[in-house]
C-alpha cells in the first residue's frame, strides 16, 4: 500500500510540474532564417549602436570582385547584405540570436558591367539610401579567408 501510495505521489508531482507556464517575455520573438540558395557566405557585420547583425552572401564572381584590388564588381556579380535585429539568447547568457528581419539588400552587375541595387525592407521607408554609396559600402568588405 505505501509503495502504491508513493507511485501516486510521485507521478502526481511530476504531472504537476510539466504543467508550469513559462511566462518568459521573449518566447514571443519569431527567428527568420534567410536562404541564400547558391549564395555563399562572404562576411558579417554588428552594428551595436542599432542593435542589429548582417550577413554578405555572394557567388564566386563577387568573391573574386572583394578580393581584388581595384573593388569593382566584376560582371555577373551578385550579392545581399541581410539584415537583422539581435535579441539576446534565452538559453544562453551574453548570447546573441538573430531576430526580426530589418532588410535585404541585393548588388548586381550584368554581363555588361552595369551594376544596380535594390533593398526589400520592413521598415518604414523614410528616405532612401544613396545607392552608389551603398554598393560602395558592399564593396568595402573583406571576404572570410578560406583554408
Amino acid at each position: 500500500m505505501k509503495s502504491t501510495l508513493l507511485i501516486f505521489m510521485v507521478s502526481l508531482i511530476a504531472l504537476t510540474a510539466c504543467s508550469k507556464k513559462n511566462n518568459d517575455k521573449d518566447n514571443e520573438l519569431v527567428r527568420v532564417v534567410f536562404n541564400p540558395g547558391h549564395l555563399k557566405l562572404v562576411s558579417n557585420s554588428l552594428n551595436p549602436k542599432k542593435k542589429t547583425m548582417s550577413a554578405l552572401y555572394g557567388n564566386e564572381q563577387a568573391l573574386k570582385s572583394l578580393s581584388q584590388e581595384t573593388r569593382k564588381p566584376e560582371a555577373g556579380t551578385v550579392m545581399k547584405l541581410v539584415t537583422w535585429r539581435y535579441h539576446d539568447n534565452p538559453q544562453y547568457i551574453g548570447g546573441t540570436i538573430t531576430g526580426e528581419l530589418v532588410s535585404i539588400e541585393t548588388v548586381q552587375t550584368d554581363h555588361l558591367g552595369n551594376t544596380s541595387y535594390d533593398i526589400k525592407n520592413n521598415q518604414p521607408r523614410t528616405s532612401l539610401p544613396d545607392k552608389m554609396e551603398r554598393i560602395r559600402y558592399f564593396m568595402s568588405y573583406t571576404p572570410f579567408s578560406r583554408p
